[in-house]
């Protein structure tokens, strides 16, 4: 009897262990414990079917979650210059929402040309508002490619020629957006350069090149601004897709650099089922589209990472190692978006954006020459303004491809400049030319219509009328966001303008020689014209307020501040890809060029740029006293500081960008003349003066030693330079490396 009790209790006892196993709170839902353990919990609860799913798309633009574990969908969204619009669940096409219309951004060329890490900061808090309100959870973006040539089509989406530039601006925007609990996905990772034939072409760059100019932004997203994600890009690399590619994906970005995210694939990216389970992709999405109009309709299951992967691992060909590690990258950036219960609710379509974009835009815009100060304009002494030119009436915010938004609204350059100068002057408007009268983008409706069917004689005569009499003529031109322009899936075809602005600009002069030229564009264009037009200005794409803060820097209401991100050449031969030849290649395409892109191959070549790298003027002037170094000789453990005084001249508050670039004046591989290592914004008050300090490390005296495979800073001689541009340079200062 005793025996039958002792049994009887040890069996109540053995079930009751048994209920609080199969009753014992999950770890995976609670946030105060580490994101490690909560990962390996939720990995534990889930079958194989289920981490197939997590890994490729469902749609467009979402993959699953698990819905058996609680555990959200993740839902990405284009792009880095403002919150796409809802599309259909299989298909390019608009949603038709009415809640969806965006603040749309000036685009990165512009956030980058203000040289304002703050800016950069603002700009990302501000889009990954947006983005969480619309509840996205992955922003595909900023863009940080390098701007090798001028002809790229996707340049405007980048943050120009410079890593160090780029590397400084993309880190503050990065944090700005997760501060959201919104991962962005840093683009296109790596060797992106251009858009023809873009998803075969296998890149043959040295080592160098690949480390110091085309990856230091990508590092530092990842090491700096802890980016959650990543995506691959469209283009090979030593012969495999770069979405699936072992160099750069388990070499250089998790072995390397120690990247703990999740890499994206790019819409179609994707060739391989064995490539994409080895070499490092997380998430597939877009296979068998080209990322912008046409795609095979609801294939997600027969994905390279879905049905061909899970018989695989059915037939036992394979393990589920890796899958394990894809899944537990996609959970870890779920606990940081979707399932972080502190993330902040964000906001939508905001006056408070609109500003943020506005500010932006504001500090961006570059005056790029101002003879006899035909800027700004007086408004007290002017009777009648001429504007001139398609691209002040077109909408700017649509087209381009992927970065194409239904903005909630857009200010036109004309718009902008008749709302700011009101009855203060006569503005009158003529066409000039016609260049893309598409008036519909996908649903979104332009508010003027720009079809035209005047000959080019009508035009022009129009033009010459209107011009002749005006105390001064606006051109509005440049480049739009067209096929072979400034537009995703294809290259420009020339340095020249489109649409025979070249010619038309040449017979304004005639007429009336006060023209100011204003280049809505996100490249660089050829200027044949360019000593007859006493006034020029960088208009990039400035997104939803574009007009008013053109109109605010023309008439002086804003002092302009923004400087050039990238080299303007005088003609195409002038940059390095194109003088080697190697652009856009066929099959392959080689970086002739190496090391030397932009103001480093206009340094060594001793070309004089059309506009240099770092230039952009004020309206007011600056002078800068003699740099100064704080220690002679530094080891190789210690920083040294550099410090310079800048004073405002002018009779008007104004903006400055300094910057610091070193030369290393013997070294044992070939270098460039000389590197952008530091550069501050700052603002000063007519008369006022400030001291302006760097202080760097051995990292900035720094190469790639490609036989090594590691960075040197060899013992010698360097030069600090300071300058106002790459070819302004104020003064300089010797010191060495023990």
């Amino acid at each position: 009897m005793f025996k039958n009790v002792k049994t009887t209790v040890l069996l109540l006892l053995l079930s009751s262990f048994a209920m609080n196993a199969q009753n014992k709170v999950p770890v995976y839902p609670d946030d105060k414990k580490p994101i490690n353990e909560r990962v390996e919990d939720a990995l534990s609860k889930m079958t194989t079917e289920e981490k197939i799913a997590m890994i490729h798309a469902q749609s467009k633009f979402s993959s699953p979650g698990v819905p058996r574990l609680g555990i959200p969908e993740n839902w990405m969204t284009d792009g880095p210059h403002g919150i796409r619009t809802e599309v259909l669940w299989d298909e390019w096409n608009q949603a038709g929402w009415t809640n969806d219309s965006c603040i749309a951004f000036p685009a990165l060329t512009a956030l980058s040309a203000t040289w304002n890490k703050e800016m950069a900061s603002l700009y990302g808090k501000s889009v990954g508002e947006e983005a969480r309100y619309r509840n996205k959870n992955v922003l595909l973006g900023p863009g940080v490619n390098i701007y090798r040539t001028p002809l790229n089509g996707r340049n405007f989406e980048y943050m120009g020629e410079d890593p160090f530039l780029t590397s400084k601006m993309v880190v503050p925007y990065i944090k700005g957006v997760q501060s959201n609990g919104v991962a962005a996905c840093v683009k296109h990772f790596a060797l992106n350069n251009q858009e023809t034939n873009r998803g075969a072409v296998n890149v043959i760059v040295d080592d160098r090149a690949l480390y110091e100019i085309y990856l230091p932004a990508f590092k530092a997203a990842v090491q700096e601004g802890d980016a959650w994600a990543i995506m691959g890009s469209y283009n090979k690399y030593k012969g495999q897709h770069c979405c699936h590619n072992e160099f750069l994906l388990n070499n250089i970005l998790r072995g390397e650099w120690g990247f703990k995210g999740v890499v994206i694939s790019d819409w179609g990216g994707v060739h391989d089922t064995k490539q994409a389970i080895y070499n490092g992709l997380d998430l597939e999405f877009g296979s068998w589209t080209n990322g912008l109009s046409w795609g095979t309709s609801n294939a997600y299951d027969n994905y390279y990472l879905a049905k061909p992967y899970s018989n695989m691992i059915a037939k036992g060909e394979i393990g589920t190692k890796e899958l394990d590690e894809k899944v537990r990258r996609i959970l870890r950036l779920s606990f940081l978006t979707t399932m972080n219960k502190e993330r902040p609710f964000g906001s939508f379509g905001t006056k408070e954006h609109a500003d943020a974009g506005l500010k932006i835009a504001e500090e961006g815009i570059v005056l790029l020459q101002n003879k006899n100060n035909i800027l700004p304009i007086d408004l007290n002494k002017t009777k009648k303004i001429a504007v001139i030119g398609e691209n002040a009436i077109k909408m700017m915010t649509v087209g381009g491809g992927s970065s194409s938004l239904k903005a909630r609204y857009e200010i036109t350059p004309l718009e902008g400049l008749k709302k700011r100068i009101g009855n203060q002057a006569e503005v009158v408007y003529a066409r000039g030319y016609v260049g893309d009268p598409t008036s519909n983008y996908n649903g979104v409706i332009a508010k003027v219509s720009l079809g035209d069917k005047r000959s080019t004689a009508e035009l022009t005569a129009e033009v010459l009328k209107v011009a002749k009499d005006a105390d001064v003529v606006l051109f509005f031109g440049g480049l739009n966001k067209s096929d072979n322009q400034d537009a995703e899936g294809a290259d420009r075809k020339d340095l020249g303008l489109p649409y025979n602005q070249d010619k038309l600009i040449s017979e304004l002069v005639k007429v009336n020689k006060n023209v100011v030229f204003v280049n809505i564009s996100g490249n660089a264009v050829a200027m044949p014209w360019v000593n007859e037009v006493p006034g020029i200005v960088q208009g990039w794409f400035l997104g939803t307020e574009a007009g008013t803060a053109l109109a605010k820097v023309l008439v002086g209401d804003v002092n302009p501040s923004g400087k050039l991100i990238f080299t303007f050449p005088v003609k195409l031969n002038d940059n390095g890809a194109h003088a080697l030849g190697e652009f856009p290649g066929g099959d392959e395409v080689t970086y002739k060029e190496g090391i030397f892109v932009g103001y480093r191959w206009a340094d060594k070549q001793k070309i004089k740029p059309l506009f240099s790298f770092g230039h952009g003027l004020s309206y007011t002037t600056f002078e800068y006293g003699k740099v100064t170094a704080d220690k002679k000789q530094m080891a190789a453990g210690d920083k040294i500081t550099f410090s310079v005084k800048v004073k405002n001249t002018g009779n008007r508050e104004g903006s400055e960008v300094v910057q610091l670039y070193i030369s290393d004046l013997k070294s044992s591989l070939v270098r460039p003349i000389k590197e952008l290592k530091g550069f501050e914004k700052i603002s000063l008050k007519a008369g006022e003066e400030k001291t302006v300090t760097f202080t760097v490390d051995k990292t900035a005296l720094s190469f790639f030693d490609d036989k090594k495979h590691d960075w040197v800073a060899e013992p010698g001689v360097f030069e600090a330079l300071i300058g106002a541009s790459s070819t302004d340079i104020k003064s300089k200062v010797s010191f060495s490396l023990q």
